[in-house]
């Protein structure tokens, strides 16, 4: 049983000529892939083909899943979309930084036309938002706030204080009482991250 390199999730592993396919992989058109992100282990039992799976390290990098809730902070904003750096998925804070893009489209659900970006989220503002897409090569997740538990949860107003949300489109300063326009998140307190 030798345990090789750490595998990509999606990897092209070996043929299915060469191996069968264990736990943690899946066969395609012959050959046999990674279904998850881990290390490949090659197993020979007896006489027949050995055996090829892919076992998830304990330290391993939990990765954003399509359909998984995202905490991230706002990077940049146009007039396009926000990008945004993923910093918790679920409640487990990732080991290393993703980037993601919410795009104008995909802030609200109702009256996308008229959704403007830099009235949703400001960079520095702290978003819950869903994984819709795995995106592109550079590990860009195409991400949605378009439901209302999603959007912006922490938002700091031009005098540094932690905004209060007044309704589902604005935030205000409590220091000062300026109203700021936000994508506002309805909160659902297991989601809330301080």
């Amino acid at each position: 049983r030798q345990a090789l390199s750490l595998r990509p999730l999606g990897e092209r592993l070996c043929s299915a000529e060469e191996a069968t396919a264990g736990s943690g992989t899946y066969t395609r058109h012959g050959f046999i892939f990674s279904s998850l992100a881990g290390c490949l282990e090659k197993r020979s039992e007896g006489s027949g083909m050995p055996v090829v799976s892919v076992v998830r390290d304990a330290e391993s990098q939990l990765l954003p899943d399509v359909g998984a809730v995202v905490t991230c902070k706002v990077c940049s904003i146009n007039s396009r979309f926000a990008k945004v750096h993923i910093l918790y998925v679920g409640s487990t804070p990732l080991k290393s930084t993703f980037r993601g893009t919410i795009r104008r489209e995909d802030i609200r659900a109702t009256e996308k036309d008229k959704v403007e970006v830099y009235k949703s989220f400001r960079p520095g503002d702290i978003v819950l938002a869903k994984v819709i897409s795995l995106g592109d090569a550079q590990s860009n997740y195409l991400l949605s706030t378009a439901e209302n538990e999603l959007g912006v949860v922490v938002a700091r107003s031009e005098a540094g204080v932690q905004m209060v949300p007044i309704s589902w489109c604005e935030m205000q300063c409590p220091r000062t009482h300026t109203k700021d326009f936000r994508k506002v998140a309805r909160v659902q307190p297991q989601f809330l991250q301080t």
